[in-house]
């Protein structure tokens, strides 16, 4: 087996190979001229990528490419349907002179997609994918396929959880790493695969609320933590069957983001303006969300062993995207998703088990 760097493995869990090379050919790219034909399988003097030569010259050329500036990582858009769309895009395509330019990643491509029965998503997909063709150069291509033959990673933006699987599928098999906007997926079931399918290919992927690393996710976590009270908006969209990930997935994450895994169950009472999620976690700890309708503010209260503890931001500040953006760039750069993967799994089967309550009239109900 190759030497990687970072501890990569090959079907150990790590990195395939074809992804390793992704990341091989992003570092070289610092290095230009001829070297980057190794990349590309010009070996010198005909090693194979299993010699110890090929390994020694590897380690070479990654350390000359350290000390050169980064080429920006080619990054695609599946789905235009939402407004994150064009606000990634400015932070990663934008004037690098401008104060929320984020270095290191570029917009190059994007697929429009969009769902017919879904107004959101079909009355924007068209009005985004023209923004950030006009304003930043994006080139719009008319299938996935054409898509991931001019990138090197992948944001999975469409609003529509009920389609991220099968978008997802062609980006898995093609060994490009991707970031899926919430929700992740509509249902657990479809969650869990796109999990499993990259995990044999050995692609990483991660998803997360901007809220995770907003003024609230960052400012209070605490080790002595108790118990955890969050609140946020809560529509609904009647084509997704776990009905909390349409929109309350974000007060749901932040009480992840404070409280960490291990809920075991939740009971869920649905009113008409509200619905009122109490998680038990392993440990006895009680976390709980409260989604409001049709619209709110966020915050959270958190209780420690002997204070409370209150946060209740600006809008702006709670939902920044700016801060996600940047553990994207992290992430394309290193391979290593800054939320675990279980840990966002948990969040799906704990509103599974939020939507199973609910059909049982408000039981408790175990995550599966």
């Amino acid at each position: 087996m190759w030497d990687r760097p970072g501890g990569l493995s090959g079907q150990d869990g790590g990195l395939s190979y074809s992804v390793y090379n992704a990341y091989v050919r992003t570092l070289l790219r610092r290095v230009g001229g001829g070297l980057g034909r190794l990349a590309n399988g010009d070996r010198p003097g005909g090693l194979s990528h299993t010699g110890s030569p090929w390994r020694l010259s590897l380690i070479l050329l990654l350390a000359m490419a350290v000390s050169g500036p980064a080429a920006d990582f080619r990054l695609g858009i599946i789905g235009t349907d939402t407004s994150h769309v064009p606000a990634f895009t400015k932070m990663l395509n934008d004037d690098p002179s401008q104060p929320d330019h984020i270095a290191g990643a570029r917009v190059v491509a994007a697929f429009k997609g969009g769902s017919a029965d879904i107004e959101e998503s079909h009355s924007r997909v068209d009005r985004y994918a023209e923004e950030v063709r006009t304003k930043w150069g994006v080139e719009i291509v008319p299938d996935i396929a054409t898509l991931l033959s001019k990138v090197d990673g992948v944001l999975l933006t469409s609003i529509d959880g009920r389609v991220h699987l099968e978008q997802a599928r062609p980006v898995i098999a093609a060994h490009k790493p991707l970031f899926i906007d919430k929700p992740l997926a509509s249902t657990l079931q479809d969650a869990r695969e796109i999990a499993r399918l990259a995990k044999e290919a050995g692609v990483p992927w991660f998803s997360s609320s901007s809220l995770r690393f907003g003024a609230i996710g960052a400012s209070m976590k605490f080790p002595d933590v108790t118990g955890v009270s969050t609140w946020g908006p809560g529509p609904m969209e009647p084509h997704h069957y776990l009905d909390l990930s349409w929109y309350a997935v974000h007060p749901i994450e932040v009480l992840y983001t404070l409280m960490g895994p291990g809920c075991e169950s939740v009971t869920r009472t649905s009113g008409t303006d509200a619905d009122v999620m109490v998680g038990r976690w392993k440990d006895g700890r009680i976390g709980t969300v409260r989604a409001i309708r049709p619209y709110s503010d966020y915050g959270a209260v958190v209780y420690r062993a002997k204070e409370v503890v209150e946060s209740h931001p600006k809008a702006a500040a709670a939902t920044d995207y700016r801060p996600l953006v940047v553990e994207m760039v992290k992430f394309f750069e290193t391979g290593k998703p800054p939320v675990p993967n279980d840990e966002t799994l948990e969040i799906f089967a704990f509103m599974d088990a939020a939507q199973r309550s609910k059909e049982q009239g408000g039981k408790p109900v175990a995550l599966r």
